[in-house]
């Protein structure tokens, strides 16, 4: 699997899920531009809030993830600390496997994860007796920003792929 941003059409399958779902006023949105995807919004504390995210609408990834040993992004940041997030089978609804990442502010960076550095959690919640990532059951990704941080936010993405 190789996601690249130079279809403009990408854009229409993402999607935010922001605090708003809790109270908050959090906003986001994933645009694509310039031959990448920008996650970018501003995280607010007020009312509770305090996380803003994309998804990327279920399924759609060929070939699948099943014989990857992880992700890599290709991406640039801005100080911030972000999370790539996978939706699976195994996991219940309001659950997703996390990894947190900080990237570079001044140039492109590629970062690779082996699914064993990614932690299940529910609303922040580490679950401690979630199954490993069965890459075969991953049929949703996407991207978070839940730093404790009031400001605007931006995250480059030119490429998500699968290691192989």
């Amino acid at each position: 699997m190789a996601l690249t941003f130079d279809n403009p059409n990408e854009q229409q399958r993402w999607y935010a899920v922001d605090d708003g779902v809790m109270g908050g006023v959090s906003q986001s949105t994933f645009s694509v531009t310039d031959n990448e995807g920008r996650f970018h919004g501003e995280v607010s504390l007020e009312n509770g809030g305090g996380f803003a995210s994309v998804r990327r609408e279920p399924n759609g990834f060929e070939p699948t993830l099943a014989d990857a040993w992880g992700i890599a992004l290709t991406v640039r940041g801005d100080g911030r600390t972000y999370q790539l997030r996978l939706k699976s089978t195994s996991l219940g609804n309001a659950s997703a496997y996390r990894v947190k990442f900080t990237p570079a502010q001044d140039s492109w960076e590629t970062l690779h994860f082996p699914w064993s550095v990614f932690e299940a959690v529910r609303r922040g919640t580490l679950l401690n007796d979630a199954p490993a990532v069965t890459p075969s059951e991953i049929h949703q990704l996407g991207f978070l920003i839940a730093d404790r941080t009031a400001g605007p936010f931006r995250l480059q993405v030119s490429r998500i792929e699968s290691v192989r």
